[in-house]
């Protein structure tokens, strides 16, 4: 009986292992990204940008504050008196990651890469928030206790999680890379 059970239980999760294999591992971090954390870093890239389409290509100075606060508070909260190098490049590429990378994971194109600048970004930003915002321990939280609603050490870690499986997995039949690499075997 109990090997009957065994034979059942290994068949049924074989047949769902290979069904969703090369569609829905890549398909469903991708969906759960968009679901829960892409609209968080396009919302915070648009408020460091000017508004309208062409306001995509003006940094605001509210990027230097959330960025960079002890920098910009060194230079009197005068972004115009921040050093080009590195800080206004930091900026800029902060910026503009929160727009790009999260495209890029949606769309499934570059997904890879993408995916590890994703990573890069997360702990940046975390360790922007602890050093240079000053969140407080709870927002910092810990793992292996009963509490799993802090910022960094449970939701962040349970992001970079999700983007791991992009790394090793890839964004599955259903994205632009899957389109492109058809095409380049095709040409």
């Amino acid at each position: 009986m109990f090997k009957k059970f065994v034979n059942l239980h290994s068949s049924i999760f074989a047949k769902l292992e290979l069904f969703a294999e090369n569609w829905l591992i890549g398909l469903w971090p991708r969906f759960v990204f968009a679901a829960v954390i892409m609209q968080y870093y396009l919302n915070s890239a648009g408020t460091k940008v000017s508004s309208g389409f062409l306001g995509f290509f003006n940094v605001q100075d509210a990027a230097y504050f959330q960025i960079l606060p002890k920098v910009i508070e060194r230079y009197n909260y005068d972004a115009s008196q921040v050093p080009f190098f590195p800080y206004d490049i930091i900026v800029y590429a902060g910026t503009y990651t929160e727009f790009i990378l999260p495209i890029l994971i949606i769309t499934g194109l570059f997904t890879r890469l993408a995916a590890i600048g994703m990573i890069g970004f997360i702990i940046v930003q975390s360790y922007v928030d602890v050093m240079f915002h000053g969140v407080d321990k709870t927002a910092i939280g810990q793992w292996f206790d009963p509490i799993s609603d802090s910022a960094i050490a449970d939701q962040r870690v349970l992001w970079i999680f999700l983007l791991s499986i992009l790394i090793i997995k890839g964004a599955g039949k259903l994205s632009l890379d899957r389109l492109i690499t058809f095409a380049l075997r095709n040409n």
